[in-house]
């Protein structure tokens, strides 16, 4: 009598689940991944654009808060870690043309594509292309040259 089947026998449902779970957990787990990477390089590059725009109000002329600009964006993503596969940067100089005592900005646009083929999320596309700007104003009564 010792080769009765019990009725109602679970041993082995353990096993059965977790391999039914185990797939839902790690896309899951990848999910939060990407979601992640995304949330983190949307903050450097809107903090690139801000600190770009910044950077390039306090110039006096447009040749040399262009450059002051890009150059302060393209740190700023080299010190946030972000790899971008592209990085585009553009600084608007045309508030540096308007005369002394008239309100004038410029603004910057940071756009960054951001590399998600490594994840390996079914369905998650390759890169995602990220882009910020910002105002920044420029001293009304500060000489321009």
């Amino acid at each position: 009598m010792t080769n009765l089947r019990r009725i109602g026998d679970d041993r082995g449902a353990l096993s059965l689940e977790a391999i039914i779970l185990f797939p839902v957990i790690l896309m899951t787990l990848l999910l939060v991944i990407a979601l992640g990477r995304i949330g983190s390089a949307n903050n450097a590059v809107d903090t690139a654009a801000r600190n770009a725009a910044r950077a390039a109000s306090l110039e006096r002329n447009g040749n040399t808060a262009s450059s002051a600009g890009s150059q302060m964006a393209r740190s700023v993503l080299g010190q946030q870690g972000l790899e971008c596969t592209s990085t585009s940067i553009s600084i608007s100089t045309g508030g540096f043309s308007a005369q002394i005592g008239e309100p004038a900005s410029t603004t910057a646009t940071v756009t960054c594509t951001v590399r998600l083929s490594d994840v390996g999320l079914p369905g998650l596309p390759g890169s995602k292309t990220l882009t910020s700007s910002f105002t920044s104003s420029i001293d009304s009564y500060r000489q321009r040259g």
